[in-house]
């Protein structure tokens, strides 16, 4: 790391409020939903692991997904409800890269695993006779570690060379947690090119994925319709309809963050969409599943009622 990036011993993060009382709300605000994640998440993990009739390929990235979606939100919002708690901004610069990294990290993982799980309902839509030999347990496994591993290498990548850079535009970040585009802007040197090529990369690899979904969406709505049965038709889609609200919420706020344009840049309209990729999808995801899907809801009132 340059001369100037170390000199930074802290970063000051942007607070959601000025006031004491909107601080104390704020706090309040997000301990409720990140309790709500925890609880959510943590249910969805433990009701998989516990029923065997659940150990199926779906229900496994659903898993992957719910332990990815504890650490996403428990990545920012802890040390978000902490500054305003303790009415600071303070960041350690150690604290703002391991933000960064982790975020990096579970981000693309998350956006990686989703498509891994259009690619498994399709399959089992459009498939389903090849189902058992597509997605047998040592493919899922793999598929699973692949989305890891690319979230980590794309994590190295990306926080290496952020914090590689002189730094020396100051050292307050206009963002209430540590991620790329904000640090980038405290660049004093056009080397922060180098990190954009690194982005454009990125960003072009995840539109490929976006189109899969889509793709994969198309061809599975178009086999549900031709289903003659009702209940078939229901079924099919009590099982697709979640994963796509969730990836449209994922993906949509999260691509308009990145790619808007600069007239319509704002610190209101920044903290808003950072509030709706990084906070908003852990805590309603587990609804989202477990709203329409029969299976699930009755296995979380087995666990539930078998506690108490």
């Amino acid at each position: 790391m340059s001369n100037s990036s170390s000199s930074i011993s802290q970063f000051l993060l942007l607070p959601f409020a000025d006031t004491r009382e909107l601080q104390l709300l704020h706090f309040c605000l997000f301990l409720g939903i990140y309790l709500a994640a925890l609880l959510g998440n943590g249910l969805i993990i433990i009701t998989i692991a516990c029923h065997h009739h659940l150990h199926t390929p779906m229900y496994f990235f659903l898993l992957n997904l719910s332990v990815l979606d504890l650490g996403f939100i428990s990545t920012t919002v802890p040390k978000s409800m902490a500054n305003s708690l303790w009415d600071t901004r303070a960041i350690s610069y150690t604290g703002c890269v391991a933000q960064l990294f982790l975020f990096g990290v579970l981000m693309v993982t998350e956006f990686f695993l989703l498509t891994v799980m259009a690619y498994d309902r399709y399959v089992a839509i459009c498939h389903p006779l090849h189902y058992g030999t597509l997605l047998g347990s040592r493919a899922c496994v793999h598929m699973a570690a692949a989305a890891w591993a690319s979230g980590f290498l794309n994590a190295v990548l990306h926080t290496a060379n952020t914090f590689s850079l002189p730094l020396c535009k100051g050292n307050a970040v206009d963002q209430f947690f540590c991620e790329i585009p904000q640090i980038l802007k405290l660049s004093c040197s056009d080397a922060y090119l180098r990190e954009t090529g690194v982005i454009v990369f990125i960003a072009c690899l995840g539109f490929g994925c976006f189109v899969f979904i889509v793709v994969s969406y198309a061809q599975i709505f178009r086999a549900v319709l031709r289903i003659p049965s009702q209940q078939g038709r229901h079924k099919a889609f009590s099982t697709c309809l979640p994963h796509l609200a969730v990836v449209c919420l994922f993906v949509s706020s999260g691509m308009f963050a990145n790619l808007k344009p600069p007239f319509l840049s704002s610190v209101f309209l920044d903290l808003l969409l950072a509030f709706f990729y990084s906070v908003l999808p852990p805590a309603v995801n587990p609804l989202i599943y477990s709203m329409r899907n029969q299976e699930l809801k009755a296995a979380l009132w087995k666990l539930m009622t078998g506690c108490f």
